[in-house]
């Protein structure tokens, strides 16, 4: 329990132990004028009679302000799972827009690597071509160089 359950039970109990204490003189008769007359009754009726009413208003006005609480605590609380799911929301879609945009990426790389590739096995063909076409001619020229039969001149 919090201290203010501890501060009224006490209070509570010290004024049942004074009513207690004081009964006698509570319950004794007195002459209570009333301004428009006066009558003759215990002096702890009248003061019940007092306090009950201002007790009572004070426990609706508590009553009151406390359910005024809640209800603004509940509407805040309905308020905060609403942003907290828009938020959600937005969190989700800018998630789908990034794995959107890293998928056109890896396509977009995906296409310049074949681009690559394919330049480079037509440079690769190229450089094939030419290194047989230079050991094509060096091998003509061993062959004329060897040839004792053909007597040309080498340019």
């Amino acid at each position: 329990m919090r201290l203010r359950t501890y501060l009224v039970i006490i209070v509570a109990v010290l004024i049942a132990a004074f009513l207690i204490a004081n009964w006698q003189l509570l319950a004794a008769p007195a002459k209570v004028n009333l301004v428009f007359g006066s009558i003759e009754t215990p002096i702890g009726v009248v003061m019940l009679a007092i306090c009950a009413p201002m007790v009572l208003a004070l426990m609706v006005y508590v009553g009151m302000w406390q359910s005024t609480a809640l209800l603004e605590s509940r509407r805040q609380a309905k308020e905060l799972q609403a942003q907290r799911i828009l938020a959600d929301n937005a969190e989700a879609s800018r998630f789908t827009e990034l794995g959107t945009l890293i998928h056109s990426e890896i396509t977009g790389l995906d296409q310049r690597l074949m681009m690559a590739i394919e330049t480079l096995r037509g440079e690769f063909r190229d450089t094939e071509s030419s290194i047989a076409a230079t050991l094509g001619e060096m091998d003509d020229r061993i062959q004329r160089l060897s040839d004792p039969n053909v007597h040309q001149s080498v340019p």
